[in-house]
C-alpha cells in the first residue's frame, strides 16, 4: 500500500509488501526489503539498503548526507538490517569516504524519539538507543 501523496523515485527499489504513508519521500538510491512500513513524512535518501520488517515512524530522515565539514557531496552509504524500529524524528546519516564509507545499523534495534546515528557509525544488534 502506497499513499497517493508519497513521492517515490522510479529507480528506488521497493518490495511489493512495503507500506508507504502520506507525504513520505523515497529517493533513487534506496532499496527497501519486505514488510517495511513508513509512516507519514518519512524521508529515505542516499545509497541506502534496508532489510525486512523495519518500521519508520513520522518524520524520520534516513540516509541523508553526513554532518561533517570535510564532506564534499560524494554519495553516502547506509546499510540497515532487519526488524528495527525507528521512532518519530530519528535521523541516520550515511558514511563518509574518509571514515570507512558506510554507516551500519544491525538487527532488532529500537531507536527512540529524536535519536541520531551519525556518519560512519556501526550499531550492533538488540540495542535500544
Amino acid at each position: 500500500m502506497i499513499h497517493p501523496t508519497a513521492i517515490i523515485h522510479p529507480k528506488a527499489r521497493l518490495d511489493t509488501t512495503v507500506q508507504v504513508g502520506p507525504g513520505a519521500v523515497i529517493d533513487e538510491g534506496v532499496e527497501l526489503g519486505a514488510h517495511c512500513v513508513l509512516g507519514p513524512h518519512v524521508y529515505l535518501t542516499g545509497q541506502t539498503t534496508i532489510g525486512a520488517r523495519n518500521r519508520f515512524h513520522a518524520g524520520s530522515v534516513i540516509g541523508d548526507a553526513p554532518q561533517d565539514l570535510k564532506y564534499t557531496g560524494t554519495p553516502t552509504r547506509l546499510r540497515i538490517g532487519t526488524d528495527n524500529v525507528f521512532r518519530e524524528h530519528v535521523t541516520v546519516h550515511g558514511g563518509t569516504p574518509f571514515g570507512g564509507g558506510t554507516t551500519t545499523v544491525g538487527d532488532h534495534n529500537m531507536l527512540l524519539v529524536g535519536a541520531h546515528i551519525g556518519h560512519d557509525s556501526t550499531i550492533g544488534n538488540h540495542v535500544v538507543f
